[in-house]
């Protein structure tokens, strides 16, 4: 895990006291709401329907215990004794008082943390796959290149003010967990038929009100080359992208607009243009920042678990949860461990100080003392011994935290909506609560299988539903919630925007819907095997747009 030197801890020190002084002269009317709006944005600070909000960077998702025991801290004391985790791997307080926000950023500067550019139109926090360094499928880890671009990317002079937001994410393994091409800029860490390290590079995905995926702009792109490159795609992007209409701001606009061979001949120009060297990585400074994300010291173990076994013999719920929430480990012996963050009913990414404690002395104990936030909003142990999955397992049910839905349809990713957001149309959390109660019952969820269900309450986006298996957008027709579903959409390797089935449902009979969309499924389906993705793009829409609109289903028409 990365730890500050000097020029960090200066520098968010330095930060810290410069919005002290900008939130004390808003507090005494030196600035009014639009003046300080800019301030706010660019140290994390929403105002949102209730109170501001406080968006907490978690670069690449990864976190230590004296981290998350300092997040817990903070929502006790300043907060409603919770935090929100984000499809962003952030992590947001909703209720702060704006008073308080200085005091909770010295906070986290004790421990290496900070909400510098998790808003406003510059680099946002870099994302990773949430098993690298871990994962049995992964080709290399992402995060030393990850870290490399967020100290890259920090106040950088001549991109603090782009068109618009710009984010940008890494994998290293062939099934991508990090949605990279839904981002503006996606990185594959790969290797060449010569042994070389370097990236397989994609520009132009998003979301929000014109959904696109990504474009492959570079097969390979050497190890060595990434910043010069990745400055060269976010500098056409400054220069060309659109100031005057933001709705058509983001550089996925532009790649549409210009077209990918054109902007790949810009960039490419660019590139070629730097002086060389001027931002080529040394090897040895990769190699430096790479030593900090080395995996930590596992203790050689049995591929085969007695205790676990013994475990799961008797006792049906921990099975349940071995084989949903616990994936395949790189080192024998071992597995990783998602902690689902949605148990039934509950409010998806939400976690109480009580249980951020909890998980930190389940990090520290039995998991090398590292933490992982998924864009999914859940949290992951990535080094975990299969013998202690029983102890850490106990430790989690104490909590609330072992829901075994890792994957399932219950696991369902959701934005805040208009419960907090000023920008939603819709709600989202009591839709989502709603559904999860419907599939609640494990034997059904599990008959089910595999499932990708996103809830957006605005066109934003936030809650990623454009790449859901089951897509829901929430929108106002009229003064009225109405529910959007999309079906197909995927944010892996096969990414692409799911297809609206038709009218719009209503809060009412939102759920009854997504119902009459999984039973549709289980009757479709080749075999129990085939998952819904699998089955949507063999069989199509028609089936279910069938089964969706008959009028008896309720569809409001």
């Amino acid at each position: 895990m990365y730890r500050y030197d000097e020029f960090d801890a200066a520098f968010v020190r330095e930060r810290t006291a410069q919005f002290a002084g900008q939130v004390k002269r808003r507090l005494a009317g030196e600035l009014n709401e639009d003046q300080f709006r800019i301030h706010r944005l660019m140290n994390g600070v929403y105002l949102q329907l209730h109170a501001y909000m406080l968006r907490i960077a978690i670069p690449y998702g990864t976190l230590s215990p004296r981290q998350m025991r300092k997040l817990a801290f903070i929502a006790r004391r300043y907060d409603r004794n919770y935090g929100h985790f984000t499809t962003r791997q952030n992590l947001q307080f909703n209720w702060p008082a704006l008073s308080d926000v200085p005091d909770i950023l010295a906070h986290l500067a004790e421990v290496e943390m900070h909400a510098i550019q998790t808003s406003g139109n510059c680099i946002r926090n870099v994302t990773a796959d949430h098993f690298a360094g871990a994962a049995a499928d992964e080709a290399d880890d992402p995060r030393p290149h990850a870290e490399i671009l967020r100290q890259w990317s920090s106040i950088h002079p001549e991109f603090t003010f782009l068109p618009r937001k710009f984010k940008l994410a890494l994998t290293g393994a062939a099934n991508d967990r990090a949605a990279i091409q839904a981002h503006d800029i996606g990185l594959h860490l790969t290797t060449n038929a010569k042994g070389e390290k370097g990236f397989i590079v994609y520009v132009g995905g998003g979301q929000g009100r014109t959904p696109m995926v990504a474009k492959k702009i570079r097969d390979f792109l050497p190890e060595a080359d990434l910043l010069a490159y990745v400055t060269a795609i976010v500098r056409v992007y400054n220069l060309e992208g659109r100031r005057d209409n933001k709705y058509k701001a983001r550089i996925k606009i532009l790649v549409h607009e210009k077209g990918l061979e054109a902007m790949r001949g810009a960039v490419e120009a660019e590139f070629a243009a730097m002086p060389r060297g001027e931002l080529t990585l040394p090897a040895g400074e990769i190699e430096r920042i790479r030593a900090y994300f080395a995996m930590p010291p596992l203790a050689a173990r049995p591929a085969r678990s007695e205790a676990l076994l013994a475990r799961r013999a008797k006792d049906a719920a921990f099975a349940a949860f071995v084989d949903n929430n616990v994936a395949a480990h790189k080192a024998a012996g071992h597995g990783i461990v998602t902690i689902s963050l949605k148990a039934i009913g509950e409010i998806p990414g939400d976690a109480t100080a009580e249980q951020m404690e909890a998980v930190a002395d389940l990090a520290e104990k039995y998991g090398h003392s590292e933490i992982r936030v998924s864009h999914e909003q859940n949290l992951v142990l990535p080094h975990v011994a299969l013998d202690d999955l029983p102890a850490v397992y106990d430790g989690l049910a104490a909590h609330g935290l072992a829901t075994a839905n890792a994957g399932l349809i219950s696991d369902i990713i959701a934005c805040p909506g208009m419960d907090y957001c000023s920008l939603a149309t819709a709600r989202s959390i009591p839709v989502a609560q709603r559904v999860s109660r419907r599939f609640g019952d494990p034997a059904r969820a599990r008959e089910i299988g595999a499932m990708k269900l996103k809830i957006s309450g605005c066109i934003n986006a936030c809650g990623h539903h454009h790449v859901g298996h089951i897509g829901i957008l929430g929108l106002e027709r009229k003064g009225v919630e109405t529910y959007q579903l999309t079906l197909g959409g995927s944010a892996d390797e096969t990414c692409a925007v799911g297809d609206i089935t038709g009218p719009g449902f209503s809060y009412e009979d939102i759920v009854d819907a997504v119902e009459t969309v999984v039973d549709a499924y289980v009757e479709l389906r080749a075999n129990p095997s085939e998952d819904f993705l699998t089955a949507y793009r063999r069989v199509g829409m028609a089936p279910f747009k069938k089964a969706l609109y008959d009028r008896d289903k309720g569809a409001d028409i």
